[in-house]
């Protein structure tokens, strides 16, 4: 699961990463404790153009009725996303990549206190979470929703937690865009086991309200 992640990365930096065109309404930057149901950056590919859009943190199927008709999906399991009747169309036809800095996991210690860890890429680069997206519209409602596919945690990962996002690198972007044919499903596998670090941070972020920069500092 990835229930928390940072972006520190500013817009224009981002844009130009991804080789993607900003829209003018994206989240602020830099975030270090994105939570969610909010907006977060994406990166989508339609007719050949890449766009750095914003999508609400949390994929709503078509049949939701409200925000809270049912589950909220942060998170879609790549080993069902092609089975499950929420994912599969989007696993199809709509993919996208979701940028950060790094993604939070917990641990509990014998009194059953949560311990946060931060991960992060080893070299400090930028990381692209594989993501899927969905428009919901109910009325006069209308979001641009979205999920973080996440995999098997490789050995050095699962030392915290059983499951990581699928991580994606400048080579696999545009199979995952659809931008290089077919085979997507290939991709979605755990990262090499020496491309994270990770380090125990203060139990400040265990509060979705927290916010600064010493959120990711070493404890």
């Amino acid at each position: 699961m990835c229930g928390r992640f940072a972006i520190t990365l500013p817009d224009d930096a981002m844009a130009s990463l991804f080789e993607a065109v900003p829209a003018n309404d994206l989240p602020n930057v830099p975030n270090y404790n994105v939570c969610p149901t909010v907006q977060v950056h994406t990166v989508t590919s339609e007719d050949g153009i890449r766009r750095l859009r914003p999508m609400r943190w949390g994929f709503l199927p078509h049949w939701y009725k409200s925000l809270t008709d049912g589950p909220l999906l942060i998170n879609a399991r790549s080993e069902t996303i092609a089975e499950k009747p929420a994912f599969r169309a989007a696993a199809r036809d709509r993919r996208c990549l979701i940028p950060a800095t790094g993604f939070y996991e917990w641990t509990k210690d014998s009194e059953g206190k949560r311990l946060p860890w931060y991960i992060h890429s080893r070299e400090r680069e930028t990381l692209a979470f594989a993501g899927v997206w969905q428009v919901w519209e109910k009325g006069d409602a209308l979001l641009v929703t979205c999920a973080i596919v996440t995999t098997q945690a490789n050995q050095a990962v699962a030392a915290i937690h059983h499951r990581m996002p699928v991580i994606l690198g400048p080579e696999d972007w545009p199979l995952w865009l659809g931008e290089a044919g077919k085979g997507a499903a290939t991709l979605m596998t755990s990262a090499p086991e020496d491309a994270l670090a990770y380090h125990r941070v203060d139990q400040a972020v265990n509060s979705n309200r927290a916010a600064g920069s010493d959120l990711i500092k070493p404890i």
